[in-house]
């Protein structure tokens, strides 16, 4: 059954041609054993056409109905900005589609959990396209883990600019344990004035800092620093850090203890010619024995670390349709990265307590997200889903003015 050819049609393919929309389109042509790109769809009509002629589209649409009604795909993947997706996902499900949404995995865990029902409910799987825990160099990590080599884990650290649910998402894989409580303590300071990502006129930004205590007892010491965005990604050293009794992970440095000493091991990509492209074919660090993650995608012509994360999502994806099998990530997963996130503002606005996981009712910073939703659009999602589906979702999600998240 893995071997069956999915149609796939792609709602959102990114004005410029270097968009992640496009990065997607990308990956799913050279799966042409696997997904089928029966149509694609964007209210931009000069990108509509740029993409169809790039990635050989069958069909074109630039609204969603008309996708809809001129025949249901087997996958839907919806790339279109952060709001617009419960709207994608909900109609989606209905009329039969299986669901691929960009992350986080909603807006609130209320339209998650709506979308989840959906699906369920008409039978059609959903994933969340969480990427990080598939970037080669993670599994990499993850197999030196496994392995042994910088002992019990003891301690993480986690720094991020924004979209901080990624980072959880990396710490939480290593880790391999989920976070049972969070004490949170967020601020908002003045900056010099600037745009934020979706055009608004900033002048101050706001900050996160945390305790995550995990199930395994390890602790990860979380920060998100007050630094405006775009500027400082360059200068400030945004990652994550695993410590061990024998060893730690330094970002893509793995660095093991020994006695007085200590060996520095960097994580290497090995490239090779295949006709005029240069692939990527092995992830490793060179220790005794050397960890290596060897490149399944390879033969079709996958060329990035990137590339290969989003491969992973749609092969995955498609056996887990044809095989009767459950997504690899899945709702579940993306709701656990999320609920961290949202547990930090929780747990700040309440005077910096102790929030235990998995969260129970709604979150004050969820409230406000759904209201600033209805007055910017006009009506709830999940009642009201069929009159979104011209919204006009700009790239400024509704997330932003209450936590300055992406």
């Amino acid at each position: 059954m893995s071997n069956s050819k999915l149609k796939i049609a792609v709602i959102g393919v990114g004005a410029q041609k270097g968009s992640r929309a496009r990065q997607y389109l990308g990956t799913i042509s050279r799966l042409k054993d696997k997904y089928e790109l029966s149509a694609i769809c964007d209210t931009d009509a000069n990108a509509l056409a740029e993409a169809a002629e790039e990635f050989g589209a069958h069909s074109t649409f630039s609204d969603i109905e008309s996708l809809f009604d001129a025949g249901v795909p087997d996958v839907v993947l919806s790339m279109t900005p952060k709001d617009s997706h419960i709207v994608i996902a909900l109609t989606a499900a209905r009329r039969g589609a299986h669901v691929i949404t960009e992350i986080p995995v909603g807006l609130t865990r209320r339209y998650a959990r709506a979308v989840a029902d959906t699906c369920r409910d008409n039978g059609v799987l959903w994933e969340v396209a969480e990427q990080v825990w598939l970037w080669p160099q993670e599994l990499v990590k993850k197999k030196a883990i496994e392995a042994g080599l910088i002992g019990d884990l003891t301690h993480s650290r986690l720094s991020y600019l924004t979209g901080q649910y990624h980072g959880f998402n990396a710490i939480r894989s290593l880790l391999a344990s989920d976070a049972v409580r969070v004490l949170g303590y967020c601020g908002e300071v003045k900056a010099e004035p600037y745009v934020a990502y979706g055009g608004e006129n900033e002048s101050t930004v706001m900050w996160d800092q945390a305790v995550v205590e995990f199930g395994n007892g390890v602790v990860c010491l979380f920060e998100k620093p007050p630094r405006v965005f775009p500027y400082g990604n360059q200068d400030y050293p945004v990652g994550w850090q695993v410590e061990g009794t024998r060893g730690h992970w330094d970002r893509n440095r793995l660095v093991l203890y020994g006695g007085d000493s200590r060996a520095e091991f960097e994580i290497r990509e090995v490239y090779s010619k295949r006709g005029d492209q240069r692939v990527l074919e092995q992830v490793c660090v060179d220790t005794d024995p050397p960890m290596v993650w060897e490149n399944p995608y390879a033969s079709y012509g996958i060329l990035t670390a990137d590339d290969a994360s989003k491969a992973s999502i749609l092969l995955s994806f498609h056996d887990a349709i044809v095989d009767g099998k459950e997504p690899q990530y899945g709702h579940e997963n993306a709701v656990r990265d999320w609920e961290i996130c949202l547990a930090v503002r929780e747990s700040a606005r309440l005077g910096t307590v102790w929030i235990d996981l998995p969260l129970t009712g709604p979150t004050e910073l969820e409230q406000r997200v759904e209201g600033e939703f209805v007055r910017r659009y006009g009506y709830d999602p999940i009642e009201n889903t069929e009159k979104l589906l011209g919204a006009s979702f700009g790239r400024s999600a509704t997330l932003w003015p209450f936590a300055h998240w992406l």
